[in-house]
């Protein structure tokens, strides 16, 4: 990676690849390959998928970085109503169904399955 890193900031510095000789562009383009290969056999981690609606609704509040209150006002609907679906003290309305799919893009087959 420290040879790349010198190869680019050489080009870099004076703005293109031509300055490279053809054995320094073949050592680059080896090189990268080489980077890329190795990074494309690393297993990602997994991404955890939530198992309540609720959490999925949290999931995509911290994507958009968004409190309660501004997450009700986005599907319009009160916060006290919001805070109560979240808080498993009310049910899911088709209404709401729709603008989580519409507004979040929530799959219907997890809201139905989780509602």
């Amino acid at each position: 990676m420290a040879e790349i890193e010198t190869y680019l900031q050489r080009v870099t510095q004076h703005g293109s690849f031509d300055l490279l000789t053809q054995a320094e562009a073949d050592e680059l383009q080896r090189l990268s390959l080489m980077a890329e290969a190795f990074e494309d056999s690393i297993p990602l981690m997994p991404i955890r998928v939530p198992e309540t609606l609720p959490g999925m609704i949290q999931v995509k509040m911290a994507e958009r970085q968004m409190k309660q209150k501004d997450m009700a006002t986005f599907l319009d609907i009160s916060a006290a109503r919001f805070s109560e679906f979240m808080n498993g003290k009310r049910r899911i309305t088709i209404d709401l169904a729709k603008k989580l799919y519409e507004r979040l893009d929530i799959s219907p087959e997890f809201i139905l399955k989780k509602a």
